[in-house]
C-alpha cells in the first residue's frame, strides 16, 4: 500500500502535541486590529487547541504527526 499523503495547509496551521492534543494560532490576526482593546489583542498571542469534533478530521490530514 502506498504512503499516505500529509495536506501541507493543514501541516503549517496546526502542530500535534505529545498528549496527542491538537494546537492552534488564534485566528483574527490579519488586519484591523487597531480597533481592538490592548488586552484583546494580547490574548489573541496565545495559542489554543481544537475541539474534538475537529481534531478527528485534522488527524486524518496529518496521518504522520
Amino acid at each position: 500500500m502506498p504512503k499516505l499523503k500529509t495536506n501541507k495547509s493543514v501541516a503549517k496551521r496546526f502542530r500535534l502535541t505529545k498528549s496527542g492534543k491538537i494546537k492552534k494560532r488564534s485566528a483574527r490576526r490579519g488586519h484591523l486590529l487597531g480597533k481592538m482593546s490592548r488586552k484583546a489583542k494580547r490574548k489573541l498571542r496565545q495559542s489554543s487547541y481544537v475541539a474534538g469534533v475537529d481534531a478527528k478530521k485534522i488527524r486524518r490530514l496529518l496521518p504522520y504527526g
